[in-house]
């Protein structure tokens, strides 16, 4: 194997309480800290796991975004990816577009293996890998707990419902991760210094041809209703006394 690309999206940090703008226009990220979705982060590790093993050639990590997401793409880089890709857009954007602009980088990058995150802890859609296959016209395996690789196929146990679920697709093939698959690495001052030295490429998002309307908008944000104190009972009657009482039985 060759080339294994790796999205990342930059997200809020997961330990940030999110909070929702005055006019209900979206989330507060003025001052807040921004990470790597944590997801992506399991991602690019299973990807430098598979370089460090031999496995692989080279690890180029890709995301779409504002300039200052060249943050993270660093943080990728000190992990141990060889190069970044970063594809400026200025606009929020919808999977499917995110799906197309990430198959034009395909195209180019020409990867034996895609890794992302099963989802995004911002918007939770769980679709831009399902679609980036379907585009590319590749298998895919999503939810991966555990992932081997033996020549052109990955056999990639599934966690769903049911439990857990094995299959093998051909690579080049999407994978999308879950939670259990590794634990990310921690990122160490001289590789944070190395990283400097790694290539970082700019596209502007237009430079793909892709249109970046979209079908779905978000009209409205709001704060959860605060979650109603809870009371003690004693026993079982006071219990479906309480319950009765809210309609609840």
């Amino acid at each position: 194997m060759k080339t294994i690309m790796v999205c990342l999206k930059r997200v809020v940090d997961y330990n940030v309480r999110i909070r929702v703008k005055p006019d209900g226009s979206g989330v507060v990220t003025d001052g807040v800290k921004m990470s790597i979705n944590p997801f992506d982060e399991i991602a690019l590790e299973e990807a430098l796991r598979i370089k460090e093993r031999g496995e692989a050639e080279d690890v180029v990590v890709v995301s779409i975004g504002p300039a200052d997401i060249q943050q993270q793409l660093r943080t990728g880089l000190a992990m141990g990816a060889d190069r970044a890709v970063l594809i400026e857009c200025n606009e929020d954007i919808s999977s499917l577009t995110a799906a197309k602009v990430l198959l034009k980088c395909a195209e180019k990058e020409a990867p034996d293996l895609i890794v992302l995150g099963k989802q995004a802890i911002d918007d939770d859609c769980n679709q831009t890998g399902q679609m980036l296959a379907t585009l590319w016209g590749r298998p895919q395996a999503t939810f991966a707990s555990k992932l081997e690789l033996s020549g052109n196929v990955a056999k990639v146990t599934r966690e769903v419902d049911a439990g857990l679920e094995v299959i093998e697709v051909d690579l080049p093939a999407v994978i999308t991760t879950d939670l259990r698959l590794n634990e990310p690495r921690y990122v160490k001052l001289p590789d944070i210094m190395k990283a400097k030295k790694k290539q970082l490429e700019s596209v502007a998002i237009a430079d793909f041809g892709v249109e970046l309307s979209s079908k779905v908008t978000a009209g409205n944000w709001e704060t959860p209703a605060s979650r109603a104190k809870g009371i003690m009972v004693n026993d079982v009657d006071a219990l479906l006394a309480a319950l009765k009482e809210k309609d609840l039985v």
